[in-house]
């Protein structure tokens, strides 16, 4: 779980015209949501955007309000289309000693040996559902296919889970797999031109016996 705490604030003056003043005193607007019902406040815009660097969205952070800390993943950052300013934040606040369903994103790294002796990687899963508790819930999960070779598939029953975690997405979804490149399909053959010199028979000619 990650160790990482924001600082907030009770939040009181509402609405865009207060949101915007916020904003501008380098601060943003948040609330926090979940069992112990739904909290405004906001946050230090500095100090949030480098502390949610690298977290993904089973990152548990910690939102201390007048001194108690309220663990929660962040459920939604709002941007600025135009110059990515942080608008709004949204955390979901858990409960540590409840048992929670969360995504989780699979980290793939490695260079497949079957892709250095001619197969093509395919991968075809980001993120795989687990429940535990909230102290063993990880932030991502490492996938090492260096060792995939040509005709081998890694399954979401291959990956490697703690202690106490329990697996809610089908065990047998493919994770990565290396497979032969499909040859490719021979040319179609044009129709012969006539040869250089050579006049191309007239439409609706006679045969070249003339009858008699």
């Amino acid at each position: 779980m990650a160790n990482v705490v924001f600082k907030a604030r009770e939040r009181t003056d509402f609405g865009s015209s207060a949101s915007r003043r916020l904003r501008k005193r380098g601060r943003v607007p948040a609330v926090i949501y979940g069992h112990g019902g739904t909290m405004n406040i906001d946050l230090d815009t500095r100090e949030f955007s480098g502390g949610i660097k690298g977290a993904t969205e089973s990152t548990i952070v910690k939102v201390d309000l007048n001194g108690i800390n309220h663990e929660a993943f962040v459920k939604a950052t709002q941007r600025n289309i135009r110059d990515g300013e942080i608008l709004h934040v949204d955390f979901y606040e858990i409960e540590t000693d409840k048992v929670l369903r969360a995504r989780v994103p699979l980290h793939i790294f490695g260079s497949p040996v079957g892709v250095r002796d001619g197969g093509v990687l395919e991968t075809s899963l980001h993120s795989i559902e687990l429940e535990c508790l909230p102290k063993d819930l990880p932030p991502r999960i490492d996938v090492d296919i260096s060792g995939l070779k040509v005709n081998q598939t890694i399954h979401v029953s291959n990956l490697a889970l703690g202690e106490g975690i329990k697996l809610i997405s089908g065990a047998e979804q493919v994770v990565a797999m290396v497979k032969f490149a499909k040859a490719e399909a021979a040319p179609v053959a044009e129709e012969a031109a006539p040869a250089a010199g050579t006049a191309a028979p007239a439409a609706g000619a006679k045969d070249a016996k003339a009858e008699k």
